[in-house]
């Protein structure tokens, strides 16, 4: 765990007083009594308004909407944040900011202190300034994946795209495939930076910039970037795409040209989503620990809320071998 600068807030403006510090041992019994007897709950609006808390942060999401129904992994990490929060009586609220006028609102919204703090997801360097906002406010705030731009200030957790990448391209390399091609991530967000760089690093001096296709994590962009590929260089014999959704749509593209997974060429991906089982061959893939990742950015920030020092934390991803690549030996039997 690596420990960050303390954001500039006062963790005071989060701490309640008890009725015990106000009242006498005698009236603090009877009123607990008079609690247990009715049934009473506390009313979250009064306590609000008396404590100056929500009770609730925000899931801020930098996609654009339809990204939120495509990716099955925002829906995880959100219900394992939910889940997490709710054992400290904290309900979580989504806030969409994948355009400047979603950021806009998402930022008056956040700074009017309808929340207490902010899990960052899916962040781009493009929106920066939102962040920027947010910490200068000293609004809590804890990202998933490493937040560009910030990494010295934002506490964050993240799964190690450098090396899963770099196991993942040695796998290919293992099966006796000589000429991998990339589907690459955005390149301003931390996967698609650190997914690239890891598969450079993996080939070294055998990288070919001609086997380097852009994608955006949508099933499209990988049909778009494997149908290219396909098309100017047709001697590639496996493809590591940096997500599952645009290694099903290299596959898709795959078989429309008539060739065949995994005997003619490999894919890989990268996450383990509910659509590396969907597709069909299954997609070997990376493994990211979204459960783990979701429950350890709510305990970051519970922390930062308390008043530690905001971390840094990297999760190891694995190796998940299915049918959408064969070892050589294999291979040369199909």
């Amino acid at each position: 765990m690596t420990w960050l600068k303390k954001p500039a807030f006062r963790a005071e403006r989060y701490r309640g007083c008890s009725m015990g510090h106000w009242v006498s041992p005698d009236a603090l019994t009877a009123v607990n009594k008079a609690i247990k007897k009715t049934g009473y709950r506390i009313n979250p609006h009064a306590r609000s308004l008396a404590t100056s808390k929500a009770n609730t942060v925000a899931f801020l999401l930098g996609e654009a909407h339809e990204r939120l129904f495509e990716d099955p992994n925002f829906s995880v990490l959100m219900r394992g944040a939910a889940q997490a929060l709710s054992e400290h009586d904290i309900s979580l609220v989504l806030i969409m900011a994948g355009t400047p006028a979603e950021q806009r609102r998402a930022k008056d919204f956040i700074l009017g202190g309808h929340v207490d703090a902010v899990l960052l997801v899916s962040s781009h360097s493009r929106g920066k300034t939102i962040v920027e906002d947010i910490y200068k406010a000293g609004i809590p705030i804890i990202a998933c994946g490493i937040p560009l731009g910030h990494e010295g200030q934002v506490g964050y957790v993240a799964a190690d795209d450098f090396n899963g990448a770099r196991e993942m391209v040695a796998y290919l390399k293992s099966s006796g495939r000589t000429r991998i091609a990339t589907i690459a991530g955005p390149m301003d967000t931390p996967g698609g930076i650190g997914r690239l760089k890891g598969y450079r690093e993996e080939l070294g001096s055998d990288v070919d910039e001609a086997l380097i296709s852009q994608g955006d994590y949508s099933l499209k962009s990988g049909k778009r970037a494997m149908k290219a590929l396909l098309k100017d260089t047709p001697a590639i014999d496996a493809v590591f795409a940096a997500n599952d959704l645009m290694a099903r749509g290299a596959i898709e593209e795959i078989q429309a040209a008539g060739m065949r997974v995994p005997e003619d060429l490999a894919v890989a991906g990268f996450d383990d989503s509910p659509v590396a089982v969907a597709s069909d061959p299954e997609i070997t893939t990376m493994r990211q620990p979204f459960e783990r990742i979701s429950q350890e950015i709510v305990r970051l920030l519970v922390s930062l809320i308390q008043g530690q020092q905001p971390a840094a934390v990297t999760l190891p991803t694995a190796l998940v071998v299915r049918d959408s690549i064969v070892q050589g030996t294999q291979r040369l039997l199909a």
